[in-house]
Formats: C-alpha cells, sequence, structure tokens
C-alpha cells in the first residue's frame, strides 16, 4: 500500500501561518482524491480541505479564504497552506488519499479516503 507522510505542523500563535506536506511513498500515484483532515482529541475527525484528480477543489466552511490546498504532480506532494490561523485550528492534520472514483462525490466526508498518513500536530496559540 502507498505510505503517505505528513510534513510541516507545529506551533503558531494566532493570525499566523503555516504549511503543511504529504508525499506519497509511490511515485507515480494518481488517486481520485487527496484531501486534508484534522481531529481533536474528543472529537470527530473532519475535512478540512480537498482537491479531485480533475483539480477541482472543496473546503470546509469554517476554513474557507484561509486555507489553500494544492498539489505538485512532479514532486508526487500535497499540500495545505494555512493562513489567519485561529486557536480553534490546533489539531492534528492528516493527509489522505480516496482511491475510489466515487470520492469525488464528497471529497469531505472522512469515509471517502482509503489510505492515510499519520498525521501531524499543529498548535495555534492565542
Amino acid at each position: 500500500q502507498v505510505q503517505l507522510v505528513e510534513f510541516g505542523g507545529g506551533s503558531v500563535q494566532a493570525g499566523g501561518s503555516l504549511r503543511l506536506s504529504c508525499t506519497a511513498s509511490l511515485h507515480i500515484y494518481r488517486p481520485y482524491c487527496m484531501g486534508w483532515l484534522r481531529q481533536a482529541p474528543g472529537k470527530e475527525r473532519e475535512g478540512v480541505a480537498a482537491i479531485v484528480r480533475d483539480g477541482g477543489t472543496s473546503y470546509a466552511d469554517s476554513v474557507k479564504g484561509r486555507f489553500t490546498i494544492s498539489q505538485d504532480d512532479a514532486k508526487n506532494t500535497l499540500y495545505l497552506q494555512m493562513s489567519s490561523l485561529k486557536p480553534e485550528d490546533t489539531d492534528k492534520y492528516y493527509c489522505a488519499a480516496g482511491d475510489s472514483a466515487f470520492c469525488r462525490r464528497s471529497a469531505l466526508q472522512t469515509t471517502q479516503y482509503n489510505n492515510w498518513g499519520r498525521g501531524t500536530q499543529d498548535t495555534v496559540s492565542s
């Protein structure tokens, strides 16, 4: 199975920025969907941003205008640029891939993803 590895987590003050990266172990890997999802302790995992194979993107309402998902096919890397961070953005962020074409219908739903990274912790202090 293709392994996904996240980079770029850390601590930042409110209003700051972070960029997350996710690299797949297989050089040529083209899942139908790739996304960033996050989870706080005691809460359900939620979709933050997703990108589908044709380049379409979707975002959770809570991050629209602040987060941007993108991918670099040449580097086989998925990115999440996070700006204007808020303390409520403090979560463990996971990179995930969906290999089924059905994932394009609702790419922010966690159930659409079958391949997950281990996650990276982001902490935003007030």
